[in-house]
This record gives structure tokens, C-alpha cells and sequence, in this order.
């Protein structure tokens, strides 16, 4: 090697085109020295120290993540149910309010008015009633001593009774006056959590078209989420072939994420799903419930819905590190043996379903591409140049990053030890 730096430094005294043939030669002649060394990798460097896990069947937990928005449980529209000029807003915006409070008081004066019509009304009635009774009960005696005719006496009774009719009409007035009136002070129809006011003072609320405000129950809050057709068609194939196993009754464990990243404290159940698909998304709605009592979520947030309770049967996972993507999709390494019997990484298409959870680390759920007893490399990855690569199994006990044993995987030194 000192005789090739040597000569390397007389290149430089040469002319400049031998130069540069001998410099050539030169560099060849070091990279062999290299190469020499370090025998058996590509490029000469030594072949890359990896991991394998032996995939094996077995019953994985699996969760399925869709893109949800929360609802009140009761949302209220508060409309005016008499046309009023709106004289005050009672209440805080965006506070608890409870059912019968005061939200909005409208001019009550025109009412007030129309109340003391009725109730006058209702006293000339009453009066003409004790009128009509005193001359029926004044002919009555008449007609039965033929001092008069019966046609005046049964004229006299009919009077009265007009008039006792009259009576009920006007009450009826009067109560609706005063109905009219009570309806000036606008309420909250349930508890819940109220929104802004739409309508401020002066403006003109008409009877059961304005919208005042809205109130939203909060607790128990629903989360309204869509499912595809597609989804659910691949989900009953595979529960039809055994591969599947659903929570009866829909009866998942429904977690929240938020837009954070952070996940909700509470969980909830499934109460609802439909049973139609929407002609236009071609999905059908469902809805959870989830206890709410702080108000911590409010009306109209977008959240990820995590439905937990299935399990897949049968199934060969992966981790997540292992699974590469590629110009045709995504891959696995899985350890081979070349034409000398040395171990090789051979790139491997997969087709992934669902995540799971095993230890505490995601792994891919393998549809097809991996058979029982296959070896993938989990560690050491990135140091592969290129499929079919010479690369060495670390042995039993060496130092890792991959997981322990773990259903369905077999952990590095056990399957050192099947080897």
C-alpha cells in the first residue's frame, strides 16, 4: 500500500495525459486492496447485520379508524312564536342554560293590550249572561200561567245560553292573549349548552320563522361518522370466510382522537346505525355516544372515530418498520438463500390490511404475500442496498431492537433457534 502512495505521488511529475492513465490505474489498484479485505458484500463492504422474525397464524385485535364530527345529543332550534320586536337578550352566549330559562324578551306591550281587550270582552259577555238569565227566569212563571206564549219564554232561555256561549268564546280569547303574551318571554326548550344570539335588540322576530338562537344538549354528546359500502362489503366477506370476528350487536369500545393527536379520556358505544346507504356518498351513518359532563367536546368538531372489539383470525402480522413501499407497492425483506446457500434479502410484494397492536408496537396485518413459517427481516432495513443483497443474521442474544415474543411473531432467538 506505501509503494502505490509513493508511486501515486511521482504521477504527479508526469505529463498530464499519462497522468491521468496511471492515476486511473492507481485508484483501480487501491479499491482492490479494499475489496480484498472485506470480501462477500456489495462493493466490497462486508454484508449488512440484520434481524428476522418466522411469521406464524394467529388472533390479532384489530382497529378501524374513520373521520367522525360531533353533534348534541338534542340540538333546539329557539324561534319567536309571536311576531314582537326583540327588547332584550337574557342570557351569556356560548353558556349552560336550562330548560324554561329566559333567553329573549320581545315587546310585550301590543299583548298586554290584547289582554285587557279579552278580559273586557269576557265581562260584557258575563254581563249579558246574568241579563239573559234574569228575563228568562222572569217569563219562565209567565208562560206557565198562559199569561204569555211559550215562544217568548223558550226565546228568553235560548237568549241565556247564546250568552253562556258567549262567555266560553271570550275566555278562550283571553286565553290565548295571555298565551300570546307569556310567549314574549322566549325560553330554552331543553338543558344545554346555548350558541350566539342571531337576532340583537330592535330587530323584528316573526312568529315561527326567526331563529333566535340554538341549544345544544352536550351530555351525552354523539359523534356522527360515515362507513363506505366498499368497507363494509370487504368487512362482511372476510367475517362470512372466518377471517373476521365482529363485537355482537355492534357493540365496539368507540375512542376518540382529536385534531391534536390527543385521544378523548372517555369511550363510548355504537347507538345508532342506518340502515340505507346514501345514494349520493354511497356510505351509511352511524353514531356514538360518549359521556360529556364536562362539556369538553363541543358541538361540530371533527375527530377520528377508533372502533376496538374485533379480531382477526388467522392472520400473519408484521411490524410496520418492516413493510417498505415501492414502485409497485409495498414490500417486505424476507430472508433467502442464494445459488451458494448464503443468506440473501428477497423483496417480497405484500398486500396489508388492518393495524394492530401487539406489545405495545403497531404491526401490519398481511392479506396475502407472506405464508406461515417465512422469515421477515425486521431489523436492519435501511442497510439493504438492493433485493437479493447478501446480508447476516445476527445471532441468538445479540443485541436488537426487535420486539419480544409476541403472538402470531416469533421472537429473533427462537427463530435463530427453529433455524
Amino acid at each position: 500500500m506505501s509503494a502505490l502512495v509513493a508511486q501515486l505521488f511521482a504521477v504527479v511529475r508526469t505529463p498530464r495525459r499519462s497522468a491521468a492513465v496511471s492515476l486511473l490505474m492507481l485508484v483501480a489498484a487501491v479499491a482492490g486492496c479494499g475489496q480484498q479485505k472485506a470480501p462477500g458484500g456489495m462493493g466490497g463492504f462486508p454484508p449488512p447485520e440484520v434481524t428476522t422474525l418466522r411469521v406464524q397464524p394467529a388472533s390479532f385485535p384489530v382497529t378501524f379508524e374513520y373521520v367522525g364530527q360531533t353533534a348534541g345529543s338534542k340540538d333546539a332550534e329557539v324561534r319567536a312564536r309571536v311576531t314582537g320586536i326583540v327588547e332584550k337578550r337574557l342570557y351569556q352566549e356560548g353558556t349552560r342554560v336550562r330548560a324554561g330559562q329566559p333567553l329573549f324578551q320581545l315587546d310585550a306591550k301590543p299583548f298586554q293590550t290584547q289582554v285587557a281587550s279579552a278580559e273586557a270582552e269576557l265581562m260584557r259577555a258575563m254581563a249579558q249572561k246574568k241579563q239573559a238569565d234574569r228575563e228568562a227566569a222572569r217569563l219562565r212563571p209567565l208562560a206557565e200561567r198562559k199569561a204569555i206564549g211559550q215562544k217568548e219564554a223558550d226565546d228568553a232561555a235560548s237568549v241565556a245560553e247564546f250568552a253562556a256561549a258567549s262567555i266560553k268564546a271570550a275566555q278562550a280569547k283571553l286565553s290565548e292573549a295571555r298565551l300570546n303574551l307569556a310567549y314574549t318571554r322566549v325560553v330554552s326548550p331543553i338543558d344545554g349548552l346555548s350558541s350566539r344570539a342571531q337576532q340583537s335588540e330592535g330587530s323584528l322576530a316573526n312568529a315561527n320563522t326567526t331563529l333566535l338562537t340554538t341549544v345544544s344538549q352536550v351530555d351525552p354528546i354523539w359523534v356522527l361518522f360515515n362507513v363506505s359500502d366498499t368497507v363494509q362489503l370487504r368487512l362482511n366477506k372476510a367475517v362470512a370466510d372466518g377471517r373476521l370476528l365482529l363485537p355482537t350487536n355492534n357493540a365496539f369500545d368507540v375512542s376518540l382522537t382529536l385534531s391534536d393527536g390527543s385521544t378523548f379520556p372517555r369511550s363510548g358505544r355504537i347507538n345508532f346505525t342506518d340502515s340505507r346507504v346514501d345514494p349520493q356518498t354511497g356510505s351509511y351513518e352511524m353514531r356514538a355516544e360518549i359521556a360529556n359532563t364536562d362539556s369538553a367536546l363541543k358541538p361540530g368538531q371533527f375527530v377520528r372515530v377508533v372502533l376496538k372489539g374485533a379480531q382477526r383470525q388467522g392472520a400473519l402480522a408484521v411490524p410496520q418498520v418492516a413493510v417498505l413501499e415501492g414502485p409497485q407497492g409495498k414490500f417486505v425483506y424476507v430472508l433467502g438463500k442464494d445459488k451458494d446457500g448464503k443468506d440473501i434479502a428477497v423483496a417480497r410484494p405484500v398486500v396489508v390490511g388492518e393495524w394492530s397492536e401487539s406489545e405495545g408496537r403497531n404491526v401490519w396485518l398481511i392479506d396475502s404475500g407472506l405464508a406461515a413459517g417465512d422469515r421477515v427481516i425486521i431489523d436492519g432495513v435501511a442497510r439493504i442496498m438492493m433485493p437479493n443483497s447478501p446480508v447476516r443474521v445476527s445471532e441468538p442474544g445479540a443485541p436488537t431492537d426487535a420486539p419480544g415474543s409476541r403472538p402470531g411473531l416469533v421472537a429473533p432467538a427462537a427463530d435463530a433457534a427453529a433455524k
